[in-house]
């Protein structure tokens, strides 16, 4: 029998879920669809400066599922960009963090940081 998926920690949920050119009517027959943990690999290792192995740690998963994660994810963004598609962002694997967790993030949650419950 298989191992059961692993559910990956998400600290929020991203507000704006659409991403797409502004100067030309975006070709909305083909939509990259990015999933919430994807995001969540870029924004913590992007913009929170977290390592691979640090990132797995917030996650609750293991570092090679990170890398494909992330990697995966940079190239649907690459595509959106290079290509004019849009990115939207919904679905995946994921479980929302409670917002209590010592491990969420470097200050401490990144939504009791930024003022946002989107629990």
């Amino acid at each position: 029998m298989p191992r059961p998926r692993k559910w990956r920690k998400v600290c929020c949920l991203p507000e704006i879920r659409r991403f797409g050119p502004l100067d030309f009517p975006a070709n909305t027959t083909e939509l990259i669809n990015m999933t919430v943990d994807e995001y969540e690999a870029i924004r913590l290792i992007d913009l929170e400066g977290f390592t691979q192995e640090k990132c797995a740690g917030q996650m609750n998963i293991a570092r090679t599922t990170v890398q494909g994660i992330y990697n995966n994810a940079r190239k649907k963004v690459a595509e959106s960009l290079v290509n004019g598609k849009v990115l939207f962002i919904e679905g995946g694997e994921y479980q929302l963090c409670d917002g209590r967790g010592k491990s969420c993030g470097s200050d401490g949650c990144y939504r009791h940081r930024h003022g946002r419950n989107f629990l």
